[in-house]
């Protein structure tokens, strides 16, 4: 299998699916790795009555269980509710690569282009965070895997190599530390004939994240917050106090914080800035001794690629790859479906990816080949806002980047509902919004002649086109 680039030839240049890339997917379990090798628990039990709280939290993921911890922590006494549609998890904090950023801003360049002069700020809030989550995780207990490696972004193409000294001078600028290597540097750290360089992070971290919002979930079931799994929240009204409704019961509650992720808003005035956009992962069998002799890899730093449509993989804690990303689908309306958590022509295209970036492991099957929706807003970072004379409010919009910053999110948005002001509050960046989607039918062709034109950009040494121009002067993207 060839696995360099010809002339200018994009390596992910569409080809015939070879036999040893389907042999390979063959038989791989259609759930996510993380949720699979969980202990099996009893769930927590379904909402079936009327109950009233201080606070009703909308959401079992990340952002709805750090948010419980959080109201938890400040007043031991408040009586807090969350409620969740599946069980803690289901969503996209059990299903992602586990990839644990400081960046609040989903990168510095993203940070840059849009908030440029908070940068600093928002540059510091997110190391406070980064910080703080990790001190939290000692202090409760959790045990996720932690592996503080930091990440490589990968050159893979000629062009991509500029891009990535830019990137650690970004870094370096707002005191992050960042090595740049060339392309014997790389190989050296992990070895694969694509490499032409690459920007390491020193920062960041990688751990399970299946684990991780297990720990969360047990950890504020011991502060007293009530969850109940299998309760999907319908609808929301105001009035004296605001009241949640489930198919069987209700909340009536004077805070409710919402935290659904890819999942429809229960507040309409939230859905436009929001699309969710499925991202699906394989994940290896585990590596034999002699390949990972052969990939080298033995910082176990996390890795993506320097495209548009990137790349992103890791080790796990028993030696298997995953490998994700590439693709970003939209269901016309945004639909979200257990029925699009599987697609086969997106795991045929990782696996060619796959073998090759990494050729020498030809041979290797995928245990486990999964997709999940990502709230993908417009600016690629969290946002927030309010409803009901400040009684409801939201953190959603993480597009892909949701694991370390929705401790954040749940924070500020908490900050929000009880009139705090804080030096986060009064950033632009919490107070403004992204750039809504258009409505259906024009959100559709917007969404897909952008990820045509991603891909065409990639296949021409990285060009933005007229369109892509365009869509960077009004403020709106879409991520891959």
């Amino acid at each position: 299998m060839n696995g360099t680039t010809v002339g200018t030839q994009s390596p992910w240049a569409p080809r015939e699916l070879s036999e040893t890339e389907r042999a390979a997917l063959r038989g791989a379990t259609p759930r996510s790795f993380w949720l699979d090798r969980l202990p099996r628990r009893e769930p927590e039990p379904a909402l079936a009555a009327h109950v009233t709280a201080d606070l009703c939290i909308v959401g079992g993921g990340f952002t709805g269980l750090w948010a419980a911890l959080h109201a938890k922590r400040e007043d031991a006494e408040r009586d807090v509710v969350l409620v969740e549609a599946q069980t803690v998890g289901f969503g996209g904090s059990g299903r992602n690569g586990g990839f644990v950023a400081s960046s609040l801003t989903h990168g510095v360049s993203n940070g840059l282009a849009r908030f440029p002069e908070e940068m600093e700020l928002l540059e510091r809030l997110g190391a406070e965070n980064f910080v703080g989550l990790r001190a939290d995780l000692e202090r409760l207990g959790i045990d996720c895997d932690w592996e503080e490696n930091g990440s490589m972004t990968l050159a893979v193409e000629p062009h991509q190599i500029e891009w990535m000294k830019e990137e650690a001078a970004q870094m370096r600028r707002f005191g992050e530390e960042a090595t740049v290597l060339d392309r014997s540097g790389v190989r050296a750290e992990v070895d694969s004939p694509l490499y032409l360089g690459g920007v390491w992070g020193h920062s960041g971290a990688l751990i399970d994240p299946a684990k991780l919002v297990e720990g969360l979930r047990a950890a504020a079931a011991a502060a007293g917050v009530r969850i109940f799994e299998g309760t999907p929240a319908v609808a929301l009204r105001g009035g004296t106090r605001m009241r949640v409704s489930t198919p069987i019961g209700s909340v009536t509650a004077d805070r409710v914080l919402l935290a659904t992720n890819a999942f429809k808003a229960l507040l309409r005035s939230a859905r436009k800035y929001i699309v969710p956009v499925y991202d699906y992962v394989l994940v290896t069998e585990p590596l034999s001794a002699s390949q990972r002799d052969a990939i080298g890899w033995r910082n176990r730093q996390g890795l993506s690629d320097g495209g548009n449509q990137f790349h992103y993989y890791r080790l796990t804690s028993d030696d298997r790859i995953l490998y994700g990303g590439y693709d970003a689908v939209y269901r016309f309306g945004g639909r979200v479906s257990p029925s699009y958590d599987t697609y086969q022509p997106t795991f045929e295209r990782l696996a060619q990816h796959f073998f090759t970036t990494f050729p020498s492991l030809s041979g290797i099957r995928f245990s486990h080949a999964w997709g999940g929706a990502i709230d993908t807003c417009s600016r690629f970072s969290p946002f927030f806002g309010m409803a009901h004379d400040g009684r409801v409010a939201y953190a959603l919009g993480y597009t892909g980047l949701g694991v370390g910053a929705t401790r954040f999110g749940a924070q500020v948005a908490l900050d929000l509902l009880d009139s705090r002001d804080t030096v986060a509050t009064r950033t632009r960046f919490v107070r403004t919004k992204p750039v809504p989607f258009p409505p259906e039918p024009l959100r559709t062709l917007v969404i897909q002649a952008t990820r045509n034109r991603l891909a065409a950009a990639d296949l021409d040494e990285g060009k933005r086109g007229l369109w892509l121009r365009a869509l960077d002067r009004f403020g709106l993207g879409f991520d891959s």
